[in-house]
């Protein structure tokens, strides 16, 4: 009995430590709708990427490693802790500090990279997409297909395929847009487990201003 606890603590202690990093099949670029997310929850926080003027739109919720089935998360790294100054860098596509700093406790150690190498590389795959002007034009709440989202990001992005991104809704508003990305970035075919559109016919998207 004594050892069956043992053994039981021991392989609790294991999972709570997290994967290896680096074990992962592909990644998934999700960007969030800014106005949204502070409407919902973040201007009430305080959060900076509400303040007044910054007046944000799509922003980079994060780089994920993802797996065929899952995904791993808090993993354990090697590599070291990305410093103020960096994170602080990265605020003007994550839209503050301390969420760069979350994504890479949360996800960035699981890529095996170093923090420089994993933010270069969230930099360069929010880059690479073509955020639809359209959006950052709204001038009042307006609620849409979510479809209408998706068709517009793919209108954006030729290299782009329905099977390559995924709408998600929140409390009835469009959240976020998912791109999946090999390990190299190039778009790829979500896995059935990531692919899951949201179907609202009238959900709710707010303007930037």
């Amino acid at each position: 009995m004594r050892w069956l606890i043992v053994l039981i603590l021991t392989t609790t202690l294991a999972r709570a430590d997290g994967e290896a990093a680096g074990d992962f099949d592909y990644y998934i670029l999700s960007l969030s709708w800014s106005p949204g997310w502070c409407a919902r929850e973040g201007a009430a926080r305080g959060a900076p990427q509400c303040a007044p003027g910054r007046d944000l739109g799509w922003v980079l919720h994060g780089l994920w490693p993802q797996n065929e089935v899952g995904w791993p998360a808090n993993c354990r790294t090697r590599a070291h802790d990305p410093s103020r100054a960096e994170t602080r860098a990265m605020a003007d596509i994550f839209g503050s500090a301390g969420q760069a700093w979350y994504q890479w406790k949360k996800h960035g150690r699981c890529s095996g990279l170093s923090s420089e190498a994993y933010f270069a590389a969230a930099r360069r795959a929010f880059s690479a997409v073509n955020r639809p002007a359209v959006f950052d034009r709204l001038t009042k709440p307006v609620r849409m297909p979510a479809s209408v989202v998706e068709e517009a990001f793919l209108k954006a992005n030729p290299p782009l395929s329905e099977r390559m991104l995924t709408v998600t809704c929140n409390n009835l508003a469009i959240q976020e847009i998912r791109i999946c990305l090999t390990r190299e970035l190039e778009p790829r075919a979500c896995a059935p487990d990531a692919a899951r559109d949201c179907r609202l016919g009238a959900a709710l998207m707010q303007p930037i201003r």
